[in-house]
């Protein structure tokens, strides 16, 4: 609020509504008794007695209030209220003159509207009692809660701005709004209170294009952005009261502003499964599509966003599919902001994993390649990974895996990602190594990542790393040379050998057999020689005791030519 708001008015102030309350309670009281006098419109007149008896009521529950007077609305409500009520008292004079011979539909129309402008004020003014604060001093309700005030300060200050918020004028409404996105920016923990002591419902009736003021509903947009982009709480209640419909409106023929702010709310509202659903009852589908492909970096990159919640939900899956998401969210992996990126790679990531005709989709729009190409430009690691992820649901078809197994250049990067990349990426492209029909001058090439993958195997988190780099390694060591390389790396020998000791917990037995197994698959008497220098071979006979999958068989691939020499001396003997 702004400072003059917030001073107490003075003595000088208080006496005109004083006087505005007198006049009320007189005119309110001579209505009272002329509406039962009334000789025309009788029905009409009941109707409104009940409605003025109401409102003396109210009136003097607001006159027993501590702080009625420092409460700026009724500078207008009791202004406007006493006009209602004078052309009441003239139009009463009038029904209740035996002489009158007036138009007969003017005077119901004018009785109707009347009884209209009656009604609002009643609605106006009982809410002014039902906030409460009346009974607290303008001076404190209005003051900006601080750091430190506590839960009934702040509920007050709510409740007094969402009051002036439905009741007052433009002016009223855009204070009132500047008064909460201060709160938000303030303490962003406000947004539960505000979920809880607020009316959000009329929050959302403000977006209305045709209904509000512009100022008002850029305003209220921004408002229930920032509410619903809090929390959880916050975010429900704006869906609870009927936003997502609103904001998809606004997302579609909005401003530029209103539309970024749109798009922040609706991708935090379908941030949760159970309120994404509702994306498409809206038909907000080919809105969010819409948004992607023409909308400001911002609006893209949180209608990106949204679309990747949508795209979770099973029984919008499809639509996203009828509806041309693809085309538009691959468009936004090569051209888009980084945020923008990230989400769509995501998004493609979901699609990608959820069957054939979405993997159909992406591939027709090239979208292989453009993954493929994404990946040497890609600085972010969370982008990378939806990258990969796509890329290995893709490789379920044999086409796209012949493509990717024959790219000399995605190989590598595949060997430099096992070397450098974080743990994900290590694993994800490990798992590709270890799936694609490389070739042996391409296996060759990455020769130098076998001693990481040795080292990923020592690793039990994330599941399934160790299972990745044990398969990629047995197919990289297919070739002489690999197997020759790892057979003289000394390092990664001895953690092959102490992964394979029985106490060791941490590492499946399984997986360094398999490795041990391929190293001497291709009967190199040098690398067997420096696999018993190493003491493999009483590791993997205790193995074969406890029966682990594949130990007996790599034992006497290992024992070999000494076993065939051991068993010809016996012979002999």
């Amino acid at each position: 609020m702004h400072p003059a708001d917030l001073q107490p008015p003075s003595s000088a102030a208080v006496a005109p509504l004083q006087i505005l309350l007198n006049l009320i309670n007189e005119t309110l009281s001579s209505l009272l008794l002329s509406s039962l006098a009334v000789r025309s419109f009788v029905g009409r007149w009941q109707v409104l007695h009940a409605k003025l008896t109401s409102l003396h009521s109210t009136i003097s529950e607001i006159s027993d209030s501590p702080h009625w007077a420092e409460n700026p609305l009724l500078h207008t409500l009791l202004p406007n209220l006493l006009s209602t009520l004078q052309r009441l008292k003239a139009l009463s004079d009038q029904c209740t003159d035996s002489s009158f011979s007036g138009g007969k539909l003017l005077m119901q129309s004018d009785l109707d509207m009347a009884s209209a402008s009656l009604c609002n004020q009643l609605a106006d003014l009982d809410l002014l009692l039902r906030s409460g604060v009346l009974h607290q001093s303008n001076a404190i309700v209005l003051s900006h809660p601080g750091p430190g005030s506590g839960k009934e300060d702040l509920g007050f200050f709510i409740r007094d701005l969402f009051t002036r918020l439905q009741i007052g004028g433009v002016e009223f409404k855009k204070k009132a709004l500047e008064s909460l996105l201060q709160l938000f920016a303030d303490d962003e923990k406000s947004a539960s209170l505000v979920a809880r002591e607020g009316n959000v419902a009329y929050l959302i009736y403000l977006l209305d294009f045709n209904h509000n003021h512009p100022s008002v509903r850029e305003q209220a947009a921004f408002a229930i952005s920032a509410l619903a982009a809090a929390n959880d709480e916050a975010r429900k209640c704006v869906f609870e009261e009927g936003g997502l419909g609103p904001l998809l409106r606004i997302l579609e023929t909005g401003s530029t502003v209103l539309k970024e702010k749109a798009a922040i709310a609706v991708e935090a509202i379908t941030a949760d499964p159970e309120n994404a659903w509702a994306v498409s009852a809206y038909g907000g589908v080919s809105v969010l599509i819409e948004a992607c492909r023409s909308g400001s970096p911002a609006t893209q990159t949180h209608a990106v966003g949204a679309i990747r919640n949508v795209a979770n939900v099973e029984d919008i899956k499809m639509t996203l599919g009828e509806e041309g998401a693809v085309p538009v969210l691959l468009q936004v992996l090569v051209s888009g902001i980084s945020a923008a990126q990230e989400k769509a790679a995501s998004c493609v990531a979901v699609l990608a994993s959820s069957g054939e005709y979405f993997r159909a989709l992406i591939i027709q729009e090239r979208g292989l390649q453009r993954l493929m190409h994404l990946m040497q430009d890609i600085s972010s690691s969370d982008t990378l990974e939806h990258v990969l992820r796509s890329i290995i649901s893709l490789s379920s078809s044999d086409h796209t895996a012949r493509i990717l197994s024959s790219s000399t250049i995605f190989i590598i990067q595949l060997g430099e990602l096992i070397k450098r990349g974080n743990l994900i990426q290590q694993q994800l492209a490990a798992s590709l190594v270890g799936y694609l029909s490389i070739s042996d001058g391409n296996k060759r090439a990455i020769g130098s990542c076998m001693g990481s993958l040795v080292k990923l195997m020592e690793s039990p988190k994330p599941v399934g790393l160790q299972e990745s780099a044990a398969q990629a390694l047995v197919s990289m060591l297919t070739v002489r040379s690999n197997r020759k390389e790892l057979a003289r790396d000394e390092k990664s020998v001895m953690k092959l050998v102490q992964m394979l000791d029985p106490r060791n917990e941490a590492v499946a037995k399984t997986f360094p057999v398999m490795v041990v197994a391929a190293i001497i698959g291709g009967g190199s008497q040098g690398c067997r020689k420096r696999l018993l220098a190493a003491g493999v071979s009483t590791h993997l006979q205790r193995l074969s005791e406890m029966e682990v999958a594949g130990a007996k068989k790599a034992l006497q691939r290992l024992a070999g030519n000494r076993l065939k020499t051991i068993f010809s001396r016996t012979w002999r003997e």
